[in-house]
Parts: C-alpha cells; structure tokens; sequence
C-alpha cells in the first residue's frame, strides 16, 4: 500500500472510532461506570486477557501451521484485547453497557505497556531473534486518542449537556457506522488479494480460538448475565490492531492477516450479539 492509501485508513479509521466511542459515552454516567467497576475484579481480567488469548493463538499458529506472517496477524489480534467495538455490541446484546465502557477505556493503558512486551515475547518464539517496531508511546497515544479520549468526552458531555447529548446521539451513531463501513470496505479493498490468500486454515484457527475465549470468558466471569455478556464478548473480540500493524508492518502480509482476521472476529461478534440480543432474558442464569 502507498502512504497516501496508508494515511487515509488510518484517519477513516480514526474518526470511525472516536466518533462511535463518544456516542457509547453519551448513554453512561459517572456513577454507572464507577459502581460497574465496583463489580468487576481487574485482577484477573488483566492476565486472562494478556496472557491466555496469544499462547493460544501461538499453539493454534503450530497446530494449524500457520506460515510466520499470518500468525505475526494472529498474535496483534491476541495481544490486543477489548475491541473497541465491543460497547456497541454490549448494548445490542443487553449486557452491562457501563461495564463495557468503563473497560474499552481502561484497556488502552494496559495494552500501551503489555501488549508491546506480548508481541515481543510472541515473535521471538515465530521467527528467533527478530524484533516488533513498537513504540510504546506512539501505541498509547493512537490508543488513548482513539477510544479513552472519545469514551470520556461522551460521558462528559453528557453530564454536563444532557439535553444536547440526547439530540445529537443519534445522529453522530449514524454517522460513525456509516465512517466505520466505509473504512472496513476501503481496507477490504485494498487488501483485497491478500486477504483472499489468507487461505482456510487460518481463518479456522482464528476462530476456534475466538469462541475457546467466549465460552472460558463467560464462564468465568461471575453469576450477573450482563457482567458475563461483557467479559465474554471483550475477551473474544480482540482490538482489529490495524493501526498498529499499519504503523510496525506497512506493505507486507501481516497487515492483511490482521485485516481477513478481524473481518471475522467482527463477524462472529455479530453471530454471538443476535443470540443474545434475541434470547430471553434470565436474571440468574443465561
């Protein structure tokens, strides 16, 4: 890909994120995400998320045998966790939407210092000695700008414009879905060979490994449906890290592997949010 195409993927990217991100906040108050923290235990979220999810993406990558570059895709994915979409997905699935939220913000911070040591850990076993071009820096502030910073400008203006925010909500929804299709659509496109050649095996691989984490999220996660709903869609659905592949492997097939991967976390998301979106709702069990 050229810069140009490179830069305006990024900035498509961009928007489609912090606008969607803001519209998320615009539903949350202060006191709905702090007393929704209060009922999580970040203890254990922090290594379920870092930890388990890229040693299993490294033994599906042998299992599958995956060739290096896409499993390089596969391991961004699994390092990367709480997808910013997975807000939106929480309120299509009647889970705890504060909760979902508070930790899509929360994330980044992890991510900015964990997920470069991950992925560092994780190519030494792909390819030996060789090294990611991370810095830590430049992902914490693509990550803060682009899902912390709008997360909390929603729930700011909201506080403080409650009449504006509840005029302007959707609006800015429509909006930010239709930036973040086009975006979508403009990297399929643009990736279109490369995804095409991702081949079969992969795809299963990504897969198995997105559902092995849904099923251990919810299981996981505490009796409260909603809670469940919210750790078993963020651990499966793992940040797209398309802006960090951009930025550590322009023009090589990683980019598209995280891309042909992504697709399909998205869809499987979507497959697990009409389930539950359509399911009867149980107050103490699901």
């Amino acid at each position: 890909m050229t810069f140009d195409t490179n830069t305006a993927i990024r900035l498509l990217t961009m928007i489609s994120l912090g606008g969607l991100l803001f519209t998320v906040g615009l539903r949350l108050t202060w006191d709905e995400v702090v007393a929704s923290l209060r009922r999580c235990h970040l203890g254990w979220l922090v290594p379920a998320n870092f930890v388990v999810p890229p040693v299993l993406a490294l033994a599906l990558a042998r299992l599958f045998h995956i060739p290096t570059d896409i499993a390089i895709g596969m391991l961004l994915l699994a390092a990367a966790p709480f997808a910013p979409v997975v807000p939106i997905f929480t309120r299509m699935a009647k889970g705890d939407l504060a909760l979902a939220g508070a930790l899509t913000a929360l994330f980044p911070f992890f991510s900015a210092l964990l997920t470069p040591l991950v992925c560092e850990a994780g190519l030494k076993i792909l390819v030996g000695n060789g090294s990611l071009n991370f810095s830590v820096w430049t992902v914490l502030v693509v990550l803060v700008s682009t899902i912390t910073l709008p997360l909390t400008a929603g729930v700011l203006f909201s506080h403080w414009l409650p009449v504006a925010g509840r005029k302007i909500l959707k609006p800015l929804e429509v909006v930010s879905e239709a930036a973040g299709a086009v975006s979508l659509a403009f990297v399929t496109f643009v990736e279109f060979r490369e995804i095409l050649a991702t081949g079969w095996k992969p795809l299963l691989a990504m897969a198995l490994g997105s559902e092995i984490l849904l099923i251990s999220g919810y299981a996981f996660s505490g009796p409260a449906p909603a809670v469940r709903r919210v750790v078993a869609l963020g651990t499966s659905n793992r940040n797209i890290a398309l802006l960090v592949a951009l930025e550590s492997f322009p023009g090589t097939p990683v980019v598209a592997a995280v891309v042909a991967n992504g697709l399909l976390l998205i869809f499987l998301g979507l497959l697990h949010v009409a389930f539950w979106h359509f399911r009867p709702y149980h107050r103490s069990h699901d």
